[in-house]
């Protein structure tokens, strides 16, 4: 079996062909790194990341490349790949989009497939721009921790109600303590529509008699 492997035919791409599948994936590539420039919008933007997209491109048409259709060569690489182990932390779910898009180009590249890496380039990219400005995000909520403490004779539920129905997709009531000086501390935990500035549910709040000490917490690790 193992010597069917080494009698797979290989063909050596050209010089021409090398410096054009390696140009056709810096030129797609470079286009990637721009649309991730554009359309980022987290804490964690480096230029390191950017530089790296294009490098991982390049780098992958290469070692397609230096594959081919060599059987032998994809396990042995494979074999010599699995020593490295990558500790990068990823920050952003929205990198590994990038990563795995700038991998795909460099393997259409090094094979030979540049129509199919300079449409993917464009097709995908285009995607990515218009989700990125597309007000999507107005189908989500953001999570947040709602507690205050209510002073007052008069029942808080119809006010309260409506008040969070009229800014919140959902909300539920988490605990309700009541005190010794006659207040009442109330947790929430609510599920804002994203179109929505959470300020405005607290510029409410103020409003009604007898509540104080508002506070809204953001649930970061919800979105």
């Amino acid at each position: 079996m193992f010597e069917n492997l080494q009698s797979i035919s290989v063909f050596p791409p050209t010089l021409i062909e090398i410096i054009t599948n390696i140009l056709i994936s810096l030129v797609c590539s470079f286009v990637v790194s721009l649309i991730y420039r554009f359309t980022y919008r987290g804490p964690g933007y480096t230029e390191s990341f950017v530089h790296s997209l294009i490098y991982l491109s390049i780098i992958t048409a290469f070692v397609i490349m230096v594959i081919g259709n060599n059987l032998a060569r994809a396990f042995g690489l494979v074999g010599a790949l699995s020593i490295i182990r990558f500790r990068t932390a990823i920050k952003d779910t929205v990198d590994i989009v990038y990563i795995f898009f700038s991998l795909a180009i460099g393997m259409a590249a090094g094979v030979g497939y540049h129509k199919l890496a300079i449409a993917g380039t464009i097709l995908i990219g285009f995607v990515l721009i218009a989700f990125s400005k597309f007000n999507y995000r107005y189908f989500f909520t953001n999570q947040y921790m709602l507690s205050f403490s209510y002073l007052n004779d008069k029942p808080l539920t119809e006010s309260l109600s409506r008040i969070l129905l009229k800014y919140c997709k959902s909300y539920e009531t988490l605990n309700i303590k009541s005190n010794a000086d006659g207040s009442i501390d109330y947790n929430i935990y609510l599920r804002v529509h994203k179109r929505f500035d959470s300020k405005l549910i607290m510029d409410e709040l103020q409003k009604i008699e007898g509540i104080q000490k508002i506070n809204l917490y953001f649930d970061r690790y919800n979105y």
